[in-house]
């Protein structure tokens, strides 16, 4: 493959194509980052994208090349993003789509392609399967095959995001782009050095699936925060262009990309997925440094996350900030015990979220009983002042994990 293809004239066009529904993102400051890694940073807010994430970009490119072919319909196998933005895309142009995604898929992203008009077809127990199902499907119909990254018209769309980075920042000095199977970074990277050779890019990985630094992933599905990028082995038509036009690759943790989105929603009030917040992860983690000169630009690439990730995370991150306290106390097992220790942290302003008896695989007297709670707390010192007034109080209590 060449590293000139797509070429800027090619990812110029893409834009055309896709101008009458891809949005031209918003570039926010975070002064708050800014000041806690010492350069200027901007953020992409691709997550504000339609269909919530990137991947509308190539699929409208990819259609519209087809031209007539597109009519006898589309076909992909996709769980995720690339599902939602290709029957999107789809409905645009009036043409059939068909998603084949593996068993156990997400119940609302399977949902959304319905919404948009695909059809929907469980097969396989992976990704990689469900795609290789739709492939084959289309070498027996009429449907084009649409692969999510490893195609060169797909790649000049993606693309399209480094043109607006161009044109909305003027002194752009380093971006930091997520990398999965490299179709946004390659894209990305081409629009941006073709016009501005110096500005440096740098390509995000999840450290469990980082097949561009030779890390692959065991056997069996891939569980990470950041399943959008989490690719088995780069592609045919992406290595090359990766390797040619992207300065720097490097990896982050499942912790940091926690803590990441944790970071976007509560700072700066953006809901992004786990692979759209890997940059702010690895600007986070030091994985990757801003720009001494000129405006640092995180991409942050789609907002499409699991809900029910959400609870888990804000737990997570309160705990870790002191704000969530746990305690196992072991209480005398007569009325009014429990109300009267759970008045001892009340009467110091600790809030009560949950409580919980246990007595299975304790060694405890007859008349005693195991005692659970978690507390909202101020901060770590708030909740050892309450745990100290517990025991003053008299109570046999500890904190708990």
């Amino acid at each position: 493959m060449s590293i000139e293809t797509p070429g800027l004239e090619a990812i110029k066009a893409a834009r055309v194509a896709g101008a009458a529904v891809v949005k031209h993102t918003p570039v926010v400051s975070s002064i708050t980052l800014s000041g806690m890694v010492g350069g200027t940073i901007a953020l992409k807010a691709e997550n504000l994208q339609r269909t919530g994430a990137f991947k509308i970009r190539g699929a409208m490119n990819k259609i519209a090349s087809l031209g007539a072919a597109a009519h006898g319909g589309v076909i992909a196998g996709s769980a995720g993003n690339h599902a939602q933005a290709l029957a999107f895309a789809a409905k645009q142009f009036g043409v059939p789509c068909e998603i084949l995604v593996p068993h156990g898929a997400s119940v609302s992203k399977i949902a959304a392609c319905l919404g948009y008009g695909a059809t929907v077809t469980e097969f396989g127990d992976s990704v990689a399967e469900a795609v290789e199902a739709a492939r084959q499907r289309s070498s027996e119909s009429a449907m084009m095959f649409c692969h999510p990254f490893d195609d060169e018209v797909v790649v000049a769309g993606q693309g399209t995001l480094g043109l607006e980075l161009v044109d909305d920042i003027d002194d752009l000095a380093h971006v930091v782009i997520p990398l999965g199977g490299g179709g946004l970074c390659a894209g990305a990277a081409v629009a941006i050095k073709s016009q501005r050779p110096n500005v440096r890019v740098t390509g995000v990985q999840a450290a469990v699936c980082a097949p561009y630094l030779g890390v692959s992933p065991p056997a069996g599905p891939i569980i990470t925060l950041a399943d959008g990028i989490a690719v088995r082995s780069p592609g045919e038509v992406t290595r090359p262009l990766i390797d040619h036009w992207v300065d720097d690759i490097v990896s982050v943790d499942e912790d940091v990309i926690a803590d990441a989105m944790i970071f976007l929603l509560e700072r700066a009030k953006l809901s992004v997925e786990g692979a759209g917040a890997a940059c702010v992860a690895a600007l986070l983690s030091g994985a990757t440094t801003p720009a001494t000169d000129g405006t640092t630009c995180l991409v942050l690439s789609g907002g499409n996350v699991d809900l029910g990730v959400i609870p888990g995370l804000i737990r997570r991150h309160e705990s870790n900030a002191g704000r969530r306290l746990t305690v196992f106390a072991r209480i005398s097992d007569l009325p009014g015990t429990v109300a009267s220790l759970l008045a001892v942290f009340a009467g110091v302003g600790a809030d009560l979220i949950e409580v919980e008896h246990m007595r299975e695989g304790l060694d405890l007297h007859v008349r005693e009983t195991g005692l659970r709670a978690t507390f909202a707390v101020r901060s770590s010192r708030h909740g050892a002042e309450a745990i100290d007034a517990a025991i003053a109080a008299g109570y046999d209590l500890r904190r708990d994990v």
